[in-house]
């Protein structure tokens, strides 16, 4: 077998893509920075539970790094539909709590918005809107 970088070809794998690097972007932000990551997303990790920080280091980087990593490096279309499903649950996450949590506000939109885009990207390119 020989390994070699899918490098994108069609601008539908582009688009794919480009929701992988973004997604490896974040979970290495969240790996490298993660007080400046928990931060932005509005969440306060306390002096006597450093537990938190390693929670953002592990288990949320983790998740996007691998399986952004996964995406860019195999570069199959199964792959593909798992980060725009994740990215869309997550949207749907944002959504319920929008509703159910007094979480209408602008930063929430705003995220909501960007999960969207994330999961619609791949999942253009997987259902063949994008070639």
């Amino acid at each position: 077998m020989e390994l070699a970088f899918p490098w994108p070809m069609t601008q539908g794998e582009w688009l794919a893509w480009t929701s992988a690097a973004v997604t490896v972007l974040f979970g290495l932000l969240l790996l490298f920075a993660p007080r400046i990551s928990l931060r932005v997303l509005r969440l306060q990790p306390i002096e006597a539970k450093p537990e938190a920080v390693a929670e953002a280091r592990a288990t949320m980087s983790g998740f996007y790094l691998g399986l952004g990593l996964c995406c860019i490096l195999l570069a199959q279309p199964m792959l593909y539909m798992a980060l725009g499903f994740s990215w869309l649950f997550t949207a749907f996450g944002r959504v319920i709590s929008m509703l159910s949590d007094q979480g209408n506000k602008p930063y929430n939109w705003l995220w909501l918005l960007v999960a969207l885009v994330l999961s619609a990207l791949p999942l253009a390119f997987v259902f063949g809107f994008a070639a």
